[in-house]
């Protein structure tokens, strides 16, 4: 019988205005790095909600996602497993944002190739999203589909 690892479910946004792309720049192992809007899905969200959720709390932006850029697989060195849907769409000053999770030291516009020079990355993932972004792969939100709760036996 094979051994099952933990699997952690996070969403994140691809931002984008003018060629420049919206970081995060937080804590990772004691190293500030960079990384796009994102987190972990909580209880009861579906994925939209979750990144909808997660750019606000970060950025205290409102986030429309308009497609899905896809679903990575990240194997830590722990051995957990992190799946990540990723996401684009825009954003807007929110009505009335929360205060900016203490978690979260700046944000910055920055092109990949500034990003990539002058920042360590939190993980692969953050150039891979850009990149599919930058290729033009855009997933109808439907594809990702909904919470769906399984009804009592």
């Amino acid at each position: 019988m094979t051994e099952r690892l933990p699997c952690h479910i996070t969403v994140a946004a691809v931002i984008e205005h003018e060629g420049r792309f919206l970081f995060v720049e937080e804590t990772d192992a004691g190293q500030r790095v960079l990384n796009q809007p994102a987190g972990h899905l909580d209880t009861g969200e579906d994925l939209t909600e979750a990144v909808v959720r997660e750019v606000l709390e970060e950025t205290r932006l409102a986030f429309t996602p308009e497609a899905a850029l896809g679903c990575d697989l990240l194997e830590l060195a722990s051995g957990a497993v992190i799946l990540r849907v990723t996401f684009c769409g825009t954003s807007a000053p929110a009505p009335s944002p929360p205060p900016r999770d203490p978690a979260i030291h700046d944000l910055h516009w920055l092109t990949p190739e500034m990003a990539e020079r002058d920042w360590p990355l939190r993980s692969p993932l953050v150039m891979r999203s850009i990149q599919r972004y930058r290729d033009g792969l855009r997933l109808p939100l439907a594809a990702v589909g909904g919470l769906v709760r399984a009804s009592a036996p």
